[in-house]
């Protein structure tokens, strides 16, 4: 346990499902830095990275790969969005590109339109570093103890908000004062 601030937080690791073309790439030595499980597996798709007890998967996907691919229309990368977005229903495409310009951007407009109405959400990244902590992001807030703890500190900061509220002390001192007219 690290303490930071005078609060102790608790190092959030799980394992993670990643294709077998990540063995020995910076993603998975990240991963495995931070004390992640990681297990390979060819039967997951090519660039696939998933986290099962999530239920989040991600799709990495150079843009400079994909840039004629998807400018002429060309259907194996589409074809491969689609056979993960009916494995994966949380699924998210992450676009690496050092530098997001005009090109990379009609890349990503191409690829939203292709699937406008889908669950795919696409998310662009700069660099492996900023691709891990988004994924790691992501996947603990939607992992179950972290999902259950954000709904409870929601449920009371409405009550605080409820119970501190003016209007709601306006509204309670109008129904005091209603109820000793009735009792008069």
């Amino acid at each position: 346990m690290a303490e930071s601030n005078g609060q102790e937080k608790a190092r959030w690791i799980t394992t993670v499902i990643m294709s077998s073309s990540f063995q020995g790439h910076e993603i998975s030595v990240s991963l495995q830095n931070q004390q992640h499980r990681i297990r390979y597996s060819d039967s997951v798709e090519i660039g696939s990275i998933i986290f099962s007890l999530s239920g989040v998967a991600f799709l990495l996907a150079d843009v400079q790969d994909l840039q004629t691919e998807v400018l002429t229309n060309r259907e194996p990368f589409f074809d491969k969005i689609k056979t993960f977005m009916t494995i994966h229903r949380n699924g998210f495409l992450l676009l690496s590109a050092a530098l997001h310009g005009s090109k990379e951007w009609d890349v990503m407009f191409r690829i939203q339109q292709r699937f406008l109405g889908s669950n795919l959400r696409i998310i662009p990244v700069h660099n492996t570093a900023e691709a891990v902590k988004l994924m790691l992001t992501i996947a603990k807030t939607t992992s179950k103890p972290y999902l259950d703890n954000i709904r409870c500190r929601m449920r009371k900061a409405k009550t605080q908000i409820v119970e501190q509220s003016l209007v709601w002390k306006m509204l309670h001192q109008s129904q005091l004062n209603c109820s000793l007219l009735n009792t008069s």
